[in-house]
Parts: C-alpha cells; structure tokens; sequence
C-alpha cells in the first residue's frame, strides 16, 4: 500500500518537474497527456489484487511496526527531569532552606527513564528561621523520597 502511495507522488512529481522544464507548444501536451496515462495507470494497477481477494484491508491501517523518536524521547524525559529539580528545590525552599542547588543523574535515552542518583548541594545553603532546628539532609532525603522513587542512599549531598 505505501509502494502504490509513494508510486503515485512520485508520478506526480516527475511530471511536474517535466511541466516545468518543457517548453510550452505542441510537445508538451503530448507529454503532459503521456504523463496524465501514466499517473491513472499506477493509480489503478493495485487494483486487480484488490478484485481477487488478495489485499487485505486490515493491513493498511493496522501497522505492527511502531517506531520511537529518539530525540523526542529525549527531550520528554529532560524536560520531566528539569521539572522535578525545580519542584525539589521549591519544596526544599518552603522547609526554610534557601539556595539548594539539585540535579538529578538518569538515563533519559529510553522509554523508562530511571533515576540513578540526586545530588543535593548546599555549599550555598541559608536557614530560614523556621529551619533552625530540623535534620536538614534528613528532611530532605524525606522529600526527595516523596517526589522520586528512589533509594536513600542514592540522594547525594555536597557542602
């Protein structure tokens, strides 16, 4: 079915490239009727398969084959990466605890991205009034757990 389709615009194509280099007169309606027999036959050459019984319809909307963009794969998965960074460091925010820098480490070139580790740096960190007496990194090993399934050892903290 997509042979006969691609036959087709291809067909067409051709003949207006060729309308387009032939000069106007007499030759190029001979042409253009040449080409106009020539696009009704590959429209209708499938068609005796049809009339047997050999094509079948199902097929052509029915694809098995399904094929993945990899680059919008790609840019799916670090644009859901940039919005769970961001989602951290504003909830990190709200515990009282400024200036926290996150970055997530994953494969993003597949279907099931996976986390492999957080790093949380707090070489910039600024408590809040409301944070003075908390377990900071245990506060947030806590949220990042909430957010992303993911281990506790793999949250890596830097000061």
């Amino acid at each position: 079915m997509s042979a006969w389709i691609l036959s087709i615009a291809g067909v067409c194509m051709m003949s207006v490239v060729v309308d387009l280099v032939l000069p106007s007169g007499q030759t190029a309606k001979y042409i253009k009727n040449i080409f106009g027999y020539i696009i009704v036959l590959v429209i209708i050459w499938p068609l005796p398969s049809i009339v047997k019984g050999n094509f079948d319809f199902g097929s052509i909307f029915e694809s098995q084959e399904i094929v993945l963009q990899e680059d919008f794969i790609y840019q799916v998965n670090r644009d859901k990466l940039t919005s769970i960074e961001k989602l951290l460091e504003e909830q990190i925010e709200e515990l009282g605890l400024k200036n926290v820098d996150v970055s997530i480490s994953a494969n993003i070139f597949t279907t099931d991205m996976t986390v492999d580790e957080i790093f949380v740096d707090l070489t910039n960190l600024v408590i809040d009034e409301k944070a003075e007496h908390i377990d900071i990194e245990k506060a947030i090993v806590e949220l990042v757990m909430d957010i992303v399934e993911i281990e506790e050892s793999k949250v890596v903290f830097s000061e």
